[in-house]
């Protein structure tokens, strides 16, 4: 799994598949942000199957899509709030994780 650590609490990485949420929490990581609407691209998994499986092994998990109805800046405050509020390490996924990047990016200023 390809993931890029931005700080000691928060990583991102590209589309996640609902059985890689095992290896995620086994590599310590406590919640996951996805950052990409659901059927965004035909064959992505949604959103509910990687937080049934996240939720099945204890992790924590939050949607925050960011798309052309609700860019980088509409969703900036509930990105800082879920990762005040999530149990860390986190991983934020989207489809290549520019997105999650553009999020801390925007909450780091």
């Amino acid at each position: 799994m390809d993931t890029t650590q931005l700080t000691d609490g928060l990583s991102v990485s590209p589309q996640i598949s609902p059985a890689e949420v095992s290896e995620l929490a086994a590599a310590g990581y406590k919640s996951i942000i996805c950052n990409r609407p659901d059927e965004e691209e035909t064959g992505q998994p949604d959103f509910a199957d990687i937080a049934a499986a996240a939720t099945a092994l204890g992790l924590s998990t939050r949607h925050i899509p960011v798309d052309a109805e609700r860019p980088v800046e509409m969703q900036a405050d509930a990105f800082a709030k879920a990762l005040a509020e999530l149990p860390g390490p986190v991983l934020a996924y989207c489809r290549t994780g520019n997105r999650c990047t553009k999020l801390h990016e925007a909450i780091s200023d």
